[in-house]
């Protein structure tokens, strides 16, 4: 590798927060970026990630973890100042949808959303994960209808 050519392996770096507060510390660090971006300076920022379900963390991709520590310094969200670096197999888990087959367990009750039971609720009685299907008990009904309907 020739020393004189910067490395461009980006790492992704964890960030503690204050819950609740996550989007607006990536605001704020996305703001100091394009502050050093227009004075020529490059803070090695790719992309700034706030996750959905992940509470107290912003993860920022970035070729330069040296610069995270001016980015975040004196943010009043940041909690302690500190960040670590967070494997990419690990991040790709927390952005990785989840099907809705891992959601729905037997007993809980639903809302269907479309065919000609819309509206109505029901119990769930049984998932088929293969099929990709639910039983469902139709709470509405005079006596019980157990339906197979897709999700």
């Amino acid at each position: 590798m020739n020393l004189s050519q910067p490395s461009t392996k980006t790492e992704i770096v964890a960030i503690r927060t204050t819950g609740g507060r996550e989007l607006d510390v990536a605001m704020i660090i996305e703001r100091r970026v394009e502050e050093r971006l227009k004075r020529g300076e490059d803070p090695g920022v790719k992309s700034i990630l706030v996750i959905p379900g992940v509470k107290n963390f912003v993860f920022i991709e970035t070729t330069k973890p040296s610069t995270i520590p001016t980015l975040i310094s004196g943010v009043k969200y940041v909690k302690g100042g500190k960040y670590s670096k967070i494997p990419l197999n690990e991040v790709y888990e927390l952005i990785k949808p989840k099907a809705v087959t891992e959601e729905i367990s037997a007993g809980e009750e639903v809302e269907i959303v479309k065919g000609p039971f819309r509206g109505m609720k029901a119990v769930v009685v049984s998932v088929d994960k293969s099929k990709g299907t639910v039983t469902l008990n139709i709470l509405e009904a005079a006596f019980s209808i157990p339906i197979t309907v897709p999700i």
